[in-house]
């Protein structure tokens, strides 16, 4: 579904009393297939990844690559069609881009639809989706919203979903963001780019604004909008759940398989991984 190399995996870990460890946290990371129904899948929703675009890649162009944001299988060469197993594996993954039960916290249904339709305001392949009223989109949405013991499909989980309402003030706190979250999405990174090099250059990963030229440091009205755009990637109280802590830690620690800027945190003990959870927890 696009480039961006923040596509952001949705992990349905249930944060336990401490921090997990990486084995308790992968395992926790492979429930949430066990409640989306895979034949559903393999009929509608992969089909959907595979088709044409009008004016944009087909999701499985940029999205089976093999590169950071990548949760499809590349092709076979001259195939046009995943084995059952390739299929298997492109559901495991597909799943963690979904929260079960609700489309619209469910970044495979955010990231193609159009802003004023509810989406987020990234998709570094374009918007597929101008309107949740989409026959894809409500496809995708019927899947997310059955439970694999429930009937594959029914009357209501066709009807058109309602637009959003209008988000709530953030129960996030902005001094703490200015003052500890967003030094650390400015820091340097061994090896790695910094966070603001990659997502502040206005594509369609990009979450920061632009730095003014020769300067170092936001302004105030810059870092309300940082701010704005930092918690979409947050599920406030939980951090295992929130893209800005999974994408950048290490697999093994219980993050994301994909982050095309590299793993910065290779443990949940991280100082800056820490600070990040506090502030995700809304404590001080």
């Amino acid at each position: 579904m696009g480039r961006s190399s923040a596509f952001f995996a949705v992990v349905a870990l249930l944060l336990a009393p401490g921090l997990p460890s990486a084995r308790a946290a992968q395992q926790g990371g492979g429930a949430a297939p066990a409640m989306l129904d895979y034949e559903v899948f393999k009929a509608r929703v992969q089909p959907i990844l595979m088709a044409p675009r009008k004016g944009n890649a087909r999701c499985v162009s940029c999205h089976a690559t093999g590169g950071g944001n990548s949760y499809l299988e590349p092709l076979p060469a001259g195939s046009t069609t995943y084995t059952e197993d390739q299929t298997r594996r492109n559901f495991e993954r597909v799943a963690r881009l979904v929260a079960p039960g609700e489309p619209l916290k469910s970044l495979l249904l955010l990231n193609p639809l159009a802003e004023e339709a509810g989406g987020s305001h990234w998709h570094g392949g374009g918007k597929h989706w101008q309107s949740q009223n989409d026959a894809e989109w409500q496809a995708l949405a019927a899947w997310v919203k059955t439970r694999a013991d429930a009937p594959a499909a029914s009357a209501s989980a066709a009807r058109p979903v309602a637009a959003p309402a209008p988000p709530p003030a953030s129960p996030l706190d902005y001094d703490a963001f200015k003052a500890r979250v967003q030094p650390i999405l400015m820091a340097s990174r061994k090896g790695n780019a910094r966070c603001v090099s990659c997502h502040a250059t206005g594509g369609g990963n990009s979450y920061l604004e632009p730095l003014p030229s020769g300067s170092t440091t936001y302004t105030e009205d810059q870092t309300r909008r940082n701010f704005d755009r930092v918690t979409r990637l947050v599920a406030p109280g939980e951090p295992l759940k929130s893209l800005l802590l999974l994408n950048p830690l290490a697999e093994e620690a219980g993050g994301s398989h994909w982050h095309g800027g590299g793993k910065h945190w290779q443990s949940q003990n991280d100082a800056e991984w820490q600070t990040l959870a506090a502030w995700v927890r809304g404590t001080r």
